[in-house]
């Protein structure tokens, strides 16, 4: 199955978040627990943890880039062998996401 990371959020008062660095690249296993990625608001840090095993399929944004809370920041899926949609719409669109801590 393919799941899509999202920004978290509502986060009150804050309309976007930066990506400030990825824990990893395409093709690394999380667990449960894992750091995958840390986001920042004008007030805090946000570290983003896997609550479920899965692969780091695709990045959607580089570190940097800002992100408004439901964004797509990441593709993951189960296995290796889970096929990825072909464009970036198509991704956008997916509607399971990866549940995180």
């Amino acid at each position: 199955m393919i799941y899509k990371l999202v920004v978290p959020g509502p986060i009150e008062d804050v309309d976007e978040v930066r990506v400030l660095e990825w824990h990893g690249a395409e093709g690394r296993a999380v667990a449960p627990g894992d750091l995958i990625v840390e986001l920042e608001t004008h007030k805090a840090l946000i570290e983003v943890r896997a609550a479920q095993a899965g692969i780091l399929r695709k990045i959607a944004c580089a570190p940097g880039a800002w992100r408004a809370p439901g964004q797509l920041l990441a593709v993951l899926s189960e296995g290796p062998e889970d096929e990825l949609p072909s464009s970036p719409e198509a991704l956008e669109c997916l509607s399971v996401e990866f549940y995180i801590t």
